[in-house]
């Protein structure tokens, strides 16, 4: 018990601590958060991702194993939340919006974050949430935007947006100079490498930001609840099964079950907003599950701490 406090305590609490400065000062200055989260999507969040990549050395076995993880958990979850939208007898655009709360997964600014904490002297640990966010990123652009307007963008518009994003060109980079051994020279390689330290704060404030503008007393309903219940407690133990089956342990095994347990991704919201679908339900489930998770994911770090030692 003990340990499981300070778990709370030294990983948790100051990730509580940036989300309530973002909402504190968000209702003081009413921040521009679309440019605030431009600007972690172009600047931050890609030097962060280049970073971690450059300087960490993967083997192409913890890859092929990652990747198979990210599949079979990703897929699982898409069959999950469409059984379970069927058994609610949800409407099709609440279904959707449910279905995507259950699969997007906030792994950018909570689990990168969460993750440089917690594994902040073994960088693969790190790595992998990067690839995490990589198929989480591709999942929100194809599924997710599958579910809510399939009828309205063709698969290539889809596949260009994609490809426009800065953090897929910091993941090619980053690998590509990792691999050829090739050197940066100081005066890129120093405000890079703030920029990427800065992240951590930056994307954690600006989500607390986001949050604080959400509404409290309307999230209780069935639909956000089973999302949430779901996400934040059937996911990880779906992970641990898959993670059992693969025969996978240590930190690679630490950090897929970790991730498993993030809450719902904020782009389950914006995509629900910016299609006009359900977006209260997709802003509630977003919030509800970030607030329970502080304390599902602090029990499921202990777990990943102790069974995969």
């Amino acid at each position: 018990m003990m340990y499981l406090g300070m778990i709370f305590f030294q990983i948790v609490v100051p990730i509580l601590v940036l989300l309530v400065i973002g909402a504190i000062l968000q209702k003081k200055f009413r921040f521009n958060l679309k440019a605030m989260s431009q600007l972690i999507t172009y600047c931050f969040m890609p030097a962060a991702v280049f970073v971690n990549l450059y300087e960490t050395h993967v083997e192409l076995s913890v890859l092929g194993e990652v990747g198979l993880f990210i599949m079979l958990f990703i897929g699982s979850q898409m069959i999950l939340s469409h059984l379970m939208a069927k058994g609610l007898g949800l409407a099709k655009t609440e279904a959707a919006v449910f279905k995507n709360s259950v699969v997007l997964i906030n792994s950018g600014n909570y689990g990168i974050p969460v993750a440089q904490m917690i594994f902040a002297t073994q960088p693969i640990g790190v790595a992998i949430q990067v690839m995490l966010v990589i198929f989480q990123n591709m999942t929100t652009y194809t599924y997710g935007l599958y579910n809510l307007i399939s009828s309205t963008k063709s698969g290539m518009t889809i596949i260009k947006d994609f490809f426009k994003m800065p953090i897929i060109h910091a993941l090619i980079i980053g690998v590509a100079m990792n691999y050829f051994d090739i050197g940066i020279p100081q005066f890129i390689k120093i405000p890079v490498e703030h920029v990427a330290d800065g992240f951590i704060a930056v994307a954690l404030i600006t989500l607390g930001a986001q949050l604080s503008q959400l509404e409290i007393k309307s999230m209780f309903n069935k639909t956000v609840f089973v999302s949430c219940f779901t996400r934040l407690i059937i996911g990880p133990a779906v992970a641990l099964v898959i993670i059992y089956v693969l025969g996978l342990d240590g930190v690679v095994a630490q950090s897929l079950f970790i991730a498993s347990a993030f809450p719902t991704s904020r782009n389950s919201s914006s995509l629900a907003l910016e299609y006009d679908v359900e977006s209260a339900t997709a802003a509630q489930a977003v919030l509800f599950s970030t607030i329970v998770s502080c304390i599902t994911v602090t029990i499921v770090i202990y777990f990943a701490e102790v069974l995969f030692t």
